[in-house]
This record gives C-alpha cells, structure tokens and sequence, in this order.
C-alpha cells in the first residue's frame, strides 16, 4: 500500500503546478532554453505514468492485465493534462490554454508508457 503514495503525491504535485495563478510562474526568459515549459510537460508526466505503473506492476497480477493498466494509466495521463489546460483557461487568473503543453504531456506519458513497459517487461524476461 505505501508505494501508492509516491503516485498520489505526484498527482498533487502536478496539479499545484498546473492550478498556479500565471503571475506565480517565472517568466520563460529567465532560461535560456526555448520552450523549457514544453520540456516541464514532458517530464511531470512522463513520472506521473511511470510511477503509477510500478505501483500497479508490483501487484501479483498476469501480464497481459498488467499491460492493459499501463495503456489505461497513459490515457487517464493524457485526459487529466487536457483537463488541466481548460481548468487553467476557465479557472486560473494569467493562465491560458495551449495545444502545444497538451502535446507535451501525451508526449512525456507516451514517453513514461515506453519506459515503463519496457523495464517491467524486459526485467520479467531477464530473471
């Protein structure tokens, strides 16, 4: 039960970085990469599905269940960062909506899908 709580911090996590009223944000020329909030996307999201795969993996349970709560798990990723693009747009003072950070977030959970997969199915074959 205590390996749920990294994911569920996590989701918290993501959401107080999502529900910041804009005038909290630092400005994007602060650093000296471009598009580095396109970047943020990708990784809160990428570990947003990688740690709630290893919670559902540790559980004893056939692959080809455990393979479809991966899947899940990526779709539920990309829903709740759509989600929080119009909650930022309707709900959140100085935020707006982009296509381009729901982009990044169905790319960092694509991303954490594959890696996760990927270490649980490869680690399983190799023992």
């Amino acid at each position: 039960m205590a390996k749920r709580y990294p994911a569920i911090l996590w989701t918290i996590v993501i959401f107080i970085l999502l529900a910041l009223p804009g005038s909290m944000i630092p400005s994007e020329a602060n650093f000296s990469i471009s598009n580095f909030d396109k970047y943020v996307h990708i990784c809160i999201f990428f570990l947003f599905v990688l740690l709630w795969s290893f919670y559902f993996a540790a559980r004893r349970e056939e692959d080809k269940k455990i393979r479809r709560r991966f899947f899940l798990i990526f779709i539920i990723a990309c829903l709740y960062g759509t989600a929080m693009e119009y909650v930022q747009k309707y709900f959140i003072p100085n935020r707006d909506f982009d296509l381009y950070d729901i982009l990044s977030d169905v790319i960092g959970s694509f991303a954490g899908y594959i890696v996760a997969s990927l270490i649980f199915f490869q680690t399983k074959r190799t023992v």
